[in-house]
């Protein structure tokens, strides 16, 4: 049985020494006034690391504090970075700075970090359809491990977020199809676990990320899995939910004329998604594959339509299995 603790602001520091006492294998920093204060931070996760360096830790941040003193303390741990990515409203014009969160997200993908990021829309003044589709593209080219929407969490009785407002920029309907396209990216990207390859599926498919989840809450709506439907992704094990990438992917091949891609892009779903489930769960597990695990997990991969071209098939039955010490997979035959 899971426990949950709380911790007011003034003592957290002086009860990180008790957490292996008290079982805590995760922890989620909530204290605004040392998330937002450079000092502050620091000497927090300094002492994390020499306290705790085994519990899991959540950051909240804003993408302002994460200099590269803040970076290189975040690497000594084992953590995740939350980073709201948003803009701000002038005048009536929301603005968002890409190449401010770029130069953040360069620094933390050059550090190996792991950081995701939380989106709203239809919440400040100016924002539109358009700009948010904007943004999710963009935030889905900086390789985030998942994207978070508390609008859309706020729905099935999780946090709450405040809602989106319909103005002269964003039309309830507007409001109502950005909500199936968040979800749809909830769904396929970060429950998906799709991190690994699917700028690769985009690039591919010659697909924005926003038309690609726009088209699959489309899809989702016809097989009875969109967000007004009894089915919760949350609740769903990871194999269901990559079933129906995998047949999104094949409908989508398809309908491009590029279906002799399907073998390779599933090997590289079903491959990936086995070594998140050994991380995940702990699941070991057998697949049957059409080409050599090795070329699969390669970088020739990240083009898809090269590697299905010049990398030779070879059938083969492979287990992916591990320890603490991680993942591996052998070939069976």
């Amino acid at each position: 049985m899971t426990k949950s603790y709380t911790f007011s602001a003034d003592k957290i520091e002086s009860e990180l020494s008790s957490f292996a006492t008290k079982g805590i294998t995760e922890f989620t920093l909530q204290d605004e006034a040392t998330l937002c204060h450079k000092g502050k931070l620091l000497k927090f996760l300094n002492s994390f690391a020499q306290k705790c360096p085994d519990v899991f830790l959540t950051l909240p941040v804003n993408a302002d504090v994460l200099d590269i003193d803040v970076c290189r303390a975040c690497s000594e741990l084992y953590c995740t970075i939350e980073i709201q990515l948003d803009g701000t409203s002038k005048n009536g014009v929301f603005l968002f700075d890409k190449k401010f969160f770029a130069r953040r997200t360069e620094t933390l993908n050059n550090m190996g970090l792991v950081f995701g990021f939380t989106m709203t829309f239809a919440q400040k003044e100016g924002d539109s359809v358009k700009l948010f589709r904007d943004r999710l593209d963009f935030a889905l080219s900086r390789y985030p491990n998942h994207i978070d929407f508390p609008q859309i969490e706020s729905l099935f009785g999780k946090d709450a977020a405040p809602p989106p407002k319909p103005s002269r920029t964003f039309s309830t309907q507007d409001i109502l199809m950005i909500k199936e396209t968040a979800y749809a990216c909830q769904v396929f990207y970060t429950y998906g676990r799709a991190v690994t390859w699917f700028l690769a599926v985009l690039k591919t498919l010659k697909m924005s990320a926003a038309k690609f989840f726009q088209d699959f809450s489309e899809w989702q709506k016809m097989n009875s899995c969109s967000l007004d439907s009894s089915w919760k992704a949350a609740e769903a094990p990871h194999e269901e939910i990559e079933k129906m990438q995998l047949m999104f992917l094949k409908f989508k091949l398809d309908e491009k004329n590029k279906l002799p891609l399907f073998s390779a892009i599933s090997d590289i779903v079903r491959l990936n998604g086995a070594f998140s489930r050994f991380y995940g769960e702990g699941k070991e597990c057998e697949l049957d594959l059409d080409y050599n695990p090795a070329d699969i997990l390669s970088g020739e991969s990240q083009n898809i339509a090269s590697f299905a071209e010049n990398v030779t098939m070879e059938k083969c039955r492979v287990r992916v299995f591990g320890d603490e010490n991680g993942a591996d997979y052998t070939i069976l035959r």
